[in-house]
């Protein structure tokens, strides 16, 4: 499987392409890598994508460590390798225990899960899976998180759907990481 949508050469892109790619090294990701690179294709997208993803990785509603757990099912549930090469050593920073990821990795729902890491993975698995949440699961993410809360959770869920959708089609490589491969 070749990467459809790899790295332009810098002297090849355009200044629309060089000001998107400078915004996204300058700012907290620090370099241009993963979806970025086949975004690059359309810089006014790229622009308003990564700086949605900004927002979502780093500044959610309801925090790094349970955003990062979204994006590990997320990743599971398209199957999608870079992603998880790069937030599983991540997840694992903010304190998503291995057994957590280990299981997400395998398909499994987790046993030992802290209630919000719970209900963060039922409203993921539900949204994915169902295309929708039961009243059941929202109303736990209702009241743990409020609604900006919630709000942000589908934002999370969506926004990395649509990285895993760009990655899938463009066939980006997976970058070396810490973490142990998503298996197939």
């Amino acid at each position: 499987m070749s990467d459809r949508l790899g790295p332009i050469p810098p002297e090849s892109m355009t200044e629309a392409q060089r000001v998107a790619a400078q915004a996204i090294i300058d700012g907290p990701r620090g370099a241009l890598y993963g979806p970025f690179v086949p975004l690059l294709r359309s810089p006014e997208l790229l622009d308003n994508a990564q700086r949605m993803g900004e927002y979502l990785r780093y500044r959610s509603a309801i925090g790094v460590r349970l955003s990062e757990l979204a994006i590990l099912v997320t990743a599971r549930e398209w199957n999608q390798k870079v992603e998880w090469a790069i937030h599983a050593p991540i997840a694992a920073q903010v304190g998503i225990p291995p057994a957590v990821m280990g299981a997400i990795a395998r398909g499994e729902r987790p046993e030992a899960m802290l209630v919000d890491e719970s209900v963060v993975y039922d409203f993921c698995i539900e949204l994915h899976r169902e295309k929708r949440v039961s009243d059941r699961v929202y109303n736990d993410a209702l009241a743990l998180f409020g609604e900006h809360g919630v709000v942000d959770l589908m934002g999370i869920n969506g926004y990395y759907t649509f990285l895993a959708m760009v990655m899938n089609t463009a066939q980006t490589a997976v970058p070396p990481s810490t973490a142990a491969p998503l298996p197939d």
